[in-house]
């Protein structure tokens, strides 16, 4: 994998850039859709490559679970198992040691109030949650489709992503519950800093014993939830195990955050990570989160929210969100937005879509996640080409200003 940046933003850490992969080149900023099980659920590949995609995602404990690593190894690997002609990445399973573990049944996300904090006595390792348990050697799933046991380590995270055989992957993490106070959040980084110091061993052993597997780039993760303090030793510690020769690809932003403080929070960890490397903030993808990403310094974003809010019936517009199954759209026979160029604005009405949604057609789904999914990637790229254009915070000011304009 190559990184390169073409142009920067004056006095901030934003920048534009091109990752080059063994599967084609991902010109960053961008959003890379997420296909958790080696699909975007609803769409076929084809119709996420004419939306401007150009990574998925997929998610390494799922694949692992259905249909198992070694089935998509003997498939080819992601891409051809689910014929995807472009570049592929994988999350190493973390984020699941948090959504089946803390946050299971809570509706927690990434982000919290600050005014909605819970002492840490709640979220001990010993109460930490339904179906993930945490040591010091990995994580205990109870899978949530059958209620089998399994146990991830950091070297069996690098080994499973090694036969998903994504181009790039991620070291294994504690992602952690954004109402974690310190001594736990410092817990839990502490043991993501030995856990990425083994994948990446680990993935240097995979590399010398089968010199092909050199293909895959391997990001370490940042965690410190919002902490500053913690952040900064984080991602001083990740920029450590990157000498000028070695070390990882690139680096990824996990945990939680304060929304309030997203901005700061990434500034505090892009400013130390290494200018050279590319940087992935993992799991948010909003449209205020994509500007303040991009002018602290990220390069890659993911998040299922384009399509889950997608087959909700809710719809990303320049003006804001709108619910298609209101009323006042059953009989509006405009498109969703007059100038959007994807497929379902130039060939169906909001008063389609409301049929569909309230008829509960499953081509509901499939009409309003290309429609969500074409917004958000092409946001992004609208973005970089402001920074190409040097009048980012121009178009930052008349986006915001309209789609918060209610």
């Amino acid at each position: 994998m190559r990184f390169e940046i073409e142009k920067k933003l004056k006095n901030k850490l934003g920048r534009a850039g091109k990752i080059t992969t063994p599967n084609g080149v991902i010109e960053t900023p961008s959003f890379t859709v997420v296909g958790t099980k080696a699909t975007v659920k609803s769409l076929t590949p084809e119709q996420v490559n004419s939306l401007g995609a150009q990574a998925v995602l997929g998610n390494t404990y799922h694949l692992y679970l259905q249909p198992g690593d070694d089935v998509v190894k003997a498939g080819g690997g992601i891409g051809k198992f689910m014929n995807w002609k472009g570049p592929t990445v994988t999350d190493s399973g973390g984020f699941q040691v948090f959504s089946l573990g803390a946050g299971f049944g809570t509706g927690e996300n990434k982000f919290s109030k600050k005014d909605n904090f819970v002492q840490s006595s709640t979220l001990n390792n010993s109460e930490h949650g339904k179906l993930a348990k945490i040591d010091e050697e990995g994580v205990e799933f109870q899978s949530h489709i059958d209620g089998s046991k399994h146990y991830f380590t950091p070297e069996k995270s690098i080994e499973i992503q090694s036969n998903i055989g994504a181009d790039i992957i991620f070291a294994f993490d504690e992602c952690t519950s954004p109402t974690a106070e310190h001594e736990y959040q410092k817990e839990a980084m502490e043991r993501t800093h030995r856990w990425a110091k083994r994948s990446l061993d680990h993935h240097n052993h995979l590399v010398a014993r089968h010199p092909s597997r050199n293909k895959q780039a391997l990001f370490g993760i940042v965690q410190g939830g919002r902490f500053e303090d913690l952040r900064k030793e984080s991602a001083k510690f990740m920029a450590e195990l990157c000498p000028p020769a070695g070390g990882f690809d690139g680096f990824g932003i996990g945990g939680s955050f304060s929304k309030e403080d997203l901005d700061e929070a990434l500034a505090w960890v892009n400013k130390i990570l290494p200018e050279s490397k590319p940087r992935h903030l993992l799991g948010i993808g909003e449209p205020i989160d994509l500007f303040i990403g991009v002018e602290n310094g990220v390069d890659m974003f993911d998040c299922v929210s384009p399509t889950r809010i997608a087959r909700n019936g809710t719809l990303y517009t320049k003006e804001g969100r709108i619910n298609i199954e209101n009323a006042k759209y059953t009989k509006d026979f405009s498109k969703i937005e007059e100038d959007c160029e994807c497929y379902t604005c130039k060939n169906y009405t909001k008063a389609y879509l409301a049929h569909l949604f309230r008829a509960k057609e499953m081509l509901a789904s499939t009409l309003a996640s290309i429609h969500n999914l074409y917004f958000i990637v092409n946001l992004v790229k609208n973005i970089r080409q402001s920074i190409l254009d040097e009048n980012f915070d121009e178009f930052k000011e008349e986006f915001l200003k309209s789609y918060y304009a209610k």
